[in-house]
């Protein structure tokens, strides 16, 4: 397949400060008690732009009339000099304006914008103090059924911060993936999982620890958001906070993190687990990114050899990424009979058609590398998910289902984004318009409000990830062995009632807090 590759560059001057500070200004708005899971508002950790505030002349006239997009491409305010080192060419920006910057947003958008013709045509360019403040308002106005945005996913990144995360997922941090419980005050911030050899994991951090204090500041009730934003989203590598903890059976501790490269390990907690009906497969899957292709393969190739009769897919906390990671993953778990032929997931864009056609992506059969994947040959899966299972994860459930692989969900309710990009960039910034709306085998591909699941289960921050006692795990494996959820759907949701919901259209669950909105995609890529 020959999908679009998205621009390479590098950072703007400061760009890791913005960072951070985006980081920042998304966490104050948690800290004020916002909802906004799954990948809402915009989403996650966005870049920043510079502070420059002047327009420029575009040289092209009315600056609000629309121009065909590559005529105004890559005439930067600040155009990248030397060499991209992704490519060995040099970069395709020269000397413009921002002015020109927002007429090429502009101009994308109503090329390649699903919904463009929803977009309010009352938006003057010139209202806007940069290319980034007006791409965030060119989006549709309109809602979902349920009554959520119909777009929440609309966002740009740093090309460079964004090559990073897609290809390796590295990023600065401690290595924990932070979680609400709650999130207004008495705040209940936890630990959801930690990355092997990270700072966090090296200081012996498990999960469901609870954050009580950053740099002696309460986490559960000081409105100093300043203060813990600093201290949970650092902005350089070696600066270091206290956190004082409570962990399991109440005792508690302060321990003192650096933050640094933290390189993602996307599948985790691989293991066989044997029951009465038979051997059940168990894994931790938090990212599509490059590099869990390999791990993927490595646990199927475990599972073959093991004899599992059953799977438990625990994507909880995916948001999703590169889409062909999704079919390979749909591939390996179902059988050569229902993949061979069929249709993993089918692009439908705008009438405009601005990609031309695109063949339907298959279910693909081999690697990167060519090299043929294991199959397990299951009719059926169980998924654990929560609002934060968004987008190619949502894709792996949608495109199994379109080929009859009866998927089970025990959980919450997914985020609701059948939809996807082809990230652009345009001088140093990647941009992410929703582009695409993905449709499986059967046609099917409209939840917008999520895909509910079978036994509404609360998150189980008292049990590791894979442990058989951990509620959503366990209550998979009752469901398969007797048909049904262990509990009452109305009792598991009465069981835990001091979880907050993250948007009143989940179902209980916590809401994970720093999470990128890279994490939270579905992302064509060339292999």
């Amino acid at each position: 397949m020959s999908f679009r590759n998205p621009g390479r560059a590098r950072p703007h001057a400061g760009a890791s400060s913005r960072w951070a500070l985006a980081g920042a200004l998304a966490l104050a708005g948690l800290l004020a008690g916002c909802g906004g899971g799954g990948g809402g508002g915009g989403g996650g950790l966005p870049f920043l732009p510079g502070t420059g505030t002047g327009t420029g002349t575009p040289g092209t006239g009315d600056d609000d009339a629309i121009v065909a997009s590559s005529s105004v491409a890559g005439q930067c305010a600040a155009p990248r000099p030397g060499i991209n080192p992704a490519t060995g060419l040099g970069y395709p920006d020269r000397a413009g304006s921002l002015a020109i910057e927002k007429r090429w947003v502009r101009a994308w958008i109503d090329e390649t914008y699903l919904w463009y013709n929803e977009v309010p045509t009352t938006l003057k360019a010139a209202d806007y103090a940069t290319p980034v403040a007006y791409f965030n308002v060119l989006k549709t106005p309109l809602t979902t059924a349920s009554g959520r945005a119909k777009d929440r996913f609309h966002y740009v990144y740093d090309t460079e911060v964004y090559r990073q995360l897609s290809e390796a997922g590295v990023s600065a941090g401690y290595g924990i993936e932070f979680a609400f419980v709650r999130n207004s005050r008495p705040r209940d911030l936890r630990v959801a999982f930690t990355e092997p050899n990270s700072p966090a994991a090296n200081a012996g951090i498990a999960r469901g620890a609870k954050i009580l204090e950053v740099d002696g500041i309460s986490v559960v009730n000081s409105t100093n958001t300043t203060a813990i934003n600093n201290a949970l989203s650092p902005a350089a590598l070696g600066e270091s906070h206290s956190f004082r903890l409570e962990e399991a059976g109440g005792a508690t501790r302060t321990v003192t993190l650096a933050a640094a490269q933290i390189t993602r390990t996307p599948v985790q907690n691989v293991k066989t687990v044997d029951t009465a009906s038979g051997r059940v497969g168990y894994l931790l899957f938090n990212d599509h990114i490059t590099t869990s292709e390999a791990q993927l393969i490595a646990a199927m190739n475990k599972f073959k050899a093991d004899g599992v009769q059953d799977l438990v897919l625990d994507m909880r906390y995916n948001g999703g990424g590169q889409l062909n990671i999704a079919s390979r993953l749909a591939y390996m778990i179902a059988s050569p009979a229902a993949t061979a032929g069929k249709t993993f997931e089918r692009l439908a864009f705008n009438n405009k058609n601005p990609f031309g056609f695109q063949a339907p992506l298959p279910f693909l059969g081999t690697s990167r590398n060519s090299l043929p994947l294991p199959q397990l040959g299951l009719s059926q899966v169980t998924v654990l998910t929560s609002p934060d299972t968004c987008s190619a994860s949502e894709s792996v459930i949608n495109g199994l289902r379109g080929v009859d692989v009866r998927v089970n969900l025990v959980g919450g309710t997914t985020c609701g984004k059948p939809y996807g990009f082809y990230p652009q960039d345009n001088c140093g910034t990647t941009y992410f318009a929703i582009q695409f709306q993905g449709v499986n085998n059967k046609g099917a591909g409209d939840y917008g409000d999520g895909f509910a699941p079978n036994c509404t289960v609360a998150d189980d921050f008292t049990h590791a990830l894979g442990d058989t006692s951990e509620a959503r795990f366990s209550a998979a494996l009752a469901l398969r062995s007797t048909g049904s959820c262990p509990v009452p759907v109305a009792a598991a949701a009465r069981a835990a009632p001091e979880l907050e919901k993250a948007d009143a259209a989940q179902d209980t669950g916590p809401m994970l807090l720093l999470r990128s909105s890279l994490r939270e995609n579905r992302l064509i890529e060339t292999d």
